[in-house]
């Protein structure tokens, strides 16, 4: 897999965190503790697509 591509499956991921957060925050049922693994589990996301993003060559 090229860089680019995992850089894209890994925003894809956070994309699809982001939506799952969103509907699970709309629903009264879910648990706080469940918003929250999900929102690190997104931070750590973005944070291997900064480092994957600085660590490239700019071209």
């Amino acid at each position: 897999m090229s860089l680019n591509a995992h850089v894209e499956e890994l925003k894809r991921k956070h994309q699809t965190l982001s939506d799952r957060v969103e509907d699970l925050q709309r629903a009264p049922s879910t648990s706080d503790a469940e918003i929250a693994e999900l929102k690190k589990q997104k931070l750590k996301i973005k944070e291997q697509i900064s480092r994957i993003e600085a660590s490239a060559p700019a071209g």
